[in-house]
């Protein structure tokens, strides 16, 4: 399944990684400054983002649109229409398990993995993730002041509070803020085969190009990258905030 979210972590740099029992207050303090900047004080409680899109998978190249829409920090859904088929992914975190399901041109849907239903829904729209610090399961870390592509950036670290070690490692997201406009440049995580929660492939969410709408800092362009190699190029077309989305949108199928 290769549409899924998301980079840096190898699975020996999980096993390293620290988990405190309440977020650092240096890195709570850049993500509220950050959230704050991409908002402009204005409260979100769901986003819908159309745009053209490029899917590359290998050889395959298929031109089209997408749609991508989050609610709260629990629920999303991907619909791309493209050259060659419909496809759709579905997140929702909201219920007791997190769960997820995608379907392909063979017109079925098919479960995620648990495994992969650890990470944020809402990784294509920073606002409606655990970058917010809005929920007491999540803790967030200050990595460092790093350079990431010719940008110095702020590099912030959430993961589940769980005392689970596992749930720890497979919901780890790294946040990329831009170091003077706080903007995030990036958001990377693991994912993994439906078979092996124990194989990390890098992933990540590029973005550049931010425009205002309404009050609120929304990139015109976003790429998705999986194991280094570009996945997904969406440029947007508009975007419509606190529409009302419903839950029904992202029931898992």
């Amino acid at each position: 399944m290769r549409f899924a979210v998301g980079l840096l972590l190898s699975f020996a740099s999980f096993a390293s990684a620290q988990n405190p029992s309440t977020s650092d207050p240096q890195a709570v303090a850049l993500a509220t400054k950050s959230v704050a900047a991409l908002t402009g004080g204005n409260s979100i409680s769901d986003v819908s983002l159309t745009g053209n899109v490029t899917w590359t998978a290998g050889s395959d190249i298929e031109m089209g649109t997408g749609t991508f829409l989050a609610k709260g920090t629990g629920e999303s859904r991907v619909n791309l229409n493209l050259s060659g088929g419909n496809k759709s992914y579905i997140r929702n975190s909201s219920g007791a398990s997190p769960a997820g399901a995608w379907l392909g041109s063979d017109g079925i849907w098919h479960p995620y993995a648990l495994h992969n239903c650890w990470t944020d829904t809402g990784w294509f729209f920073p606002v409606l993730s655990s970058l917010s610090a809005a929920s007491p399961n999540i803790t967030l870390s200050y990595v460092g002041l790093e350079n990431r592509a010719g940008v110095s950036v702020y590099h912030l670290r959430s993961q589940s509070s769980s005392t689970n070690f596992t749930v720890q490692s497979l919901s780890t997201m790294d946040f990329y803020l831009d170091a003077s406009s706080l903007l995030p440049v990036a958001v990377a995580f693991s994912v993994h085969p439906d078979n092996d929660a124990g194989l990390n492939i890098p992933a990540e969410a590029r973005f550049s190009g931010y425009q205002v709408t309404n009050g609120v800092q929304i990139p015109a362009h976003m790429q998705q990258l999986q194991n280094g190699t570009p996945l997904l190029d969406f440029v947007l077309t508009s975007a419509t905030l606190n529409s009302g989305l419903p839950d029904s949108e992202f029931a898992v199928q």
